[in-house]
């Protein structure tokens, strides 16, 4: 990718050069490489598109016991899914589209096996010839089967300069065939962003069905206690119609602050956790909130990592975000995280039964590099999952998209591959998209003995087919 200039948006990233890391070296820098960016050079005309149409649907693609969810032109990334717990039946998974401006959702009426594709809505530009697009997906469900899908909006002027960004949360009633959205937290303001948000509902407490989203949001300069990259919390009460006013769970604390990659998850009392990358301080941290989101815990470490983002083989372009996902069961917290170094990555769950004050963690069966990871907690039964993709041997760049489950709480973990071939998106271009590679995040959903994993594939059959990174899913019933 060739060297692009952009005074107007300076303030949030250093320019981006091929291979370039977000390793945050200065005020904002790990948005560097951030998927959205590389949508922003695809949907300006700056970067090559392979595709004669980027909406067109393929029609239902099948690969065996794998389905590729989104059987669409073009590139999509980062991936998200839920089931529906009224009708299981019921499953939807978003994703990024890279040359297209709207999200993509992708339901699903026959339990996964066929998807539809729709876009989400999105706001009118700020100016007057400018553009809009959204990014980072996350789908969750509430007990009724109203699903939600939350994103950022990221809005440039008409000479392509950023000039905003604010929250999303779309809601659909009718199993993710139509979404009405509600926009809010806008910045505008210099160094100002939102990023990476994350949505769960609560399902069964004195909170019932209230939607939580938290987020990553910069307020400028990260050396005072007021300012810095921050992770926010917002709340709904009314179906996502309308969100609470965000609240600081991050901070504040003395000294230079950093957060991104924000999970929110709730126990079986209500207490909603958010877990976090703390890269200022180079650990993996939980706050909790016992009065439904209004004011939160000081910080717990859940683990130490050893950087913000490793740059493996498999994903060396755009470099393996660190980020945790987690979810609970009972009087059990869960959070997955990858560690390690440039040369090998393993994936860790970390477990507390003390509300969070302390954590142990256990490393998944080893393979190659292990990056990418969700992990999903079914309230049926307990069993930990967590997918990720897996190299095989470290140092090499061929992938297997694979879950590791444990049904004795997390005391152990058997693994084997999800995805049904390799996928290689170290090479290539430009049938492979090495600005945004495998995105920073892939999903998972459990429910009901019911785990479905849903990640970005450009397996061989999808290059002889003229895609490019595809989004598939599989229904697994151990």
């Amino acid at each position: 990718m060739k060297r692009i200039a952009l005074a107007a948006i300076a303030v949030l990233f250093v320019v981006l050069v091929a291979g370039a890391s977000r390793a945050p070296a200065g005020n904002l820098s790990h948005y560097d490489g951030a998927s959205w960016y590389g949508k922003y050079l695809a949907v300006s005309g700056q970067a090559p598109i392979t595709c004669s149409s980027n909406s067109g649907s393929l029609g239902q693609i099948s690969f065996g016991s794998n389905v590729d969810a989104s059987h669409e032109c073009g590139s999509q990334s980062e991936t998200s899914i839920a089931i529906n717990p009224a009708n299981t039946n019921n499953v939807i998974a978003g994703s990024n589209e890279i040359q297209r401006l709207p999200m993509r959702a992708m339901y699903s009426t026959d339990g996964g096996n066929t998807f539809t594709g729709v876009d989400l809505p999105l706001p009118p530009p700020r100016t007057n010839n400018g553009f809009d697009f959204g990014s980072d997906p996350g789908v969750a469900f509430d007990s009724n089967g109203n699903a939600y899908y939350s994103y950022i909006v990221v809005f440039f002027g008409a000479g392509g300069g950023i000039n905003g960004t604010e929250m999303a949360v779309a809601h659909s009633s009718d199993g993710g065939a139509t979404w009405t959205a509600t926009f809010f937290n806008p910045q505008t303001g210099n160094g100002q962003f939102n990023d990476k948000p994350m949505i769960t509902v609560d399902t069964g407490s004195v909170h019932h069905n209230r939607v939580y989203v938290s987020w990553d949001n910069a307020t400028g300069s990260s050396s005072s206690d007021k300012n810095g990259n921050n992770v926010l919390l917002s709340y709904s009460d009314d179906g996502g119609l309308t969100f609470s006013a965000p609240v600081s769970v991050s901070g504040p604390f003395k000294g230079r602050t950093g957060g991104i990659g924000a999970d929110p998850y709730v126990t079986a009392d209500g207490t909603v956790h958010v877990a976090w990358q703390d890269y200022a301080h180079g650990t993996i941290s939980d706050a909790a909130s016992s009065d439904g989101g209004q004011t939160f815990s000081p910080p717990h470490v859940i683990a130490p990592v050893n950087a913000f983002q490793f740059n493996v083989a498999a994903e060396a372009s755009r470099g393996a975000l660190v980020y945790p996902s987690c979810g609970s069961y009972q009087t059990a917290l869960y959070c997955s995280y990858m560690n390690g170094s440039d040369a090998a990555t393993n994936v860790y769950v970390a477990k507390s039964t003390d509300g969070g004050a302390t954590w142990t963690s256990t490393a998944v069966p080893t393979g190659g590099d292990q990056f990418d990871q969700w992990l999903a907690v079914d309230p049926s039964d307990g069993s930990v999952n967590v997918a990720y993709y897996d190299s095989a041997t470290h140092g090499a760049t061929s992938t297997l998209y694979t879950l590791a489950r444990s049904t004795d709480g997390g005391s152990t973990y058997s693994a084997a591959a999800v995805a049904n071939a390799p996928t290689d998106e170290s090479c290539c271009s430009p049938s492979v998209d090495l600005g945004n590679q495998y995105g920073d995040y892939e999903g998972i959903a459990a429910y009901g003995g019911i785990v479905r994993p849903v990640w970005t594939d450009r397996r061989q059959a999808v290059i002889d087919l003229g895609l490019r990174e595809e989004v598939f899913t599989a229904a697994l019933t151990p």
